[in-house]
């Protein structure tokens, strides 16, 4: 039996699959799903093959699976992941959103699998500022009124936190990117034995949204 992450490479699930850790949970694989829909309504979509680095770094076992994206028939491909790894219990990165934590609740109930959600209800601002001190995380994606193209590639520090307060304030956004604002990946992790350097990346515009797309990136040692 298996206690997996579902893991995306983005800030919730990389932070959520470090608490489950520091609770004493032992994490044995991590499951990525790439969607062939960057609208998925449940999966990550911008760098998700580079995840393979993360999984490298953490040293931690990684398995791919493969999805249309199709609202709700994309489930069915996770479903089937968690059956042939034999999983137990999965970590996932859900803080608020009811959409994502209801469908992961349906399947775990099905196939008695225990769903560990440690970022459930917290504070973004809490995590915000946990992941500016300790994590390194950039912007991959934005599609949200206040959140502008400039931010693609951008660390999350205390200055990207300042823009996202003012966007949450003057358009309502959910700073941790819970309804699809954004996404971010990270590159370097308290857990990480390396650190991810990106060696090219480029951004495709599409009006007021746009995608950080890593095109070459390597590990190197931690100073």
């Amino acid at each position: 039996m298996t206690n997996a992450c579902l893991f995306s490479g983005g800030k919730d699930s990389t932070l959520a699959l470090h608490k489950a850790i520091g609770l004493g949970l032992s994490v044995d694989l991590l499951i990525t799903v790439i969607s062939a829909n960057r609208e998925s309504y449940m999966f990550h979509y911008p760098n998700t093959i580079t995840t393979g680095l993360q999984a490298e770094a953490l040293g931690i076992r990684q398995v791919f699976v493969e999805t249309a994206g199709e609202k709700e028939k994309e489930l069915q491909d996770l479903e089937r992941a968690l059956e042939e790894n034999k999983v137990k219990a999965l970590v996932t990165g859900a803080t608020y959103s009811r959409y994502q934590a209801d469908r992961i609740n349906a399947i775990a109930k099905k196939l008695g699998i225990e769903h560990v959600v440690p970022l459930w209800h917290t504070e973004p601002e809490d995590e915000l500022q946990e992941l500016s001190k300790d994590f390194d995380a950039i912007i991959t994606s934005v599609s949200a009124e206040g959140l502008g193209t400039e931010l693609l590639g951008r660390r999350i520090d205390e200055r990207v936190i300042g823009t996202l307060r003012e966007a949450r304030r003057k358009h309502g956004i959910n700073m941790l990117f819970e309804g699809g604002e954004a996404e971010s990946f990270v590159l370097d992790a308290p857990l990480f034995k390396k650190r991810i350097v990106v060696k090219a990346a480029h951004s495709e515009i599409r009006g007021d949204s746009g995608t950080y797309v890593i095109d070459d990136a390597e590990l190197v040692g931690k100073q």
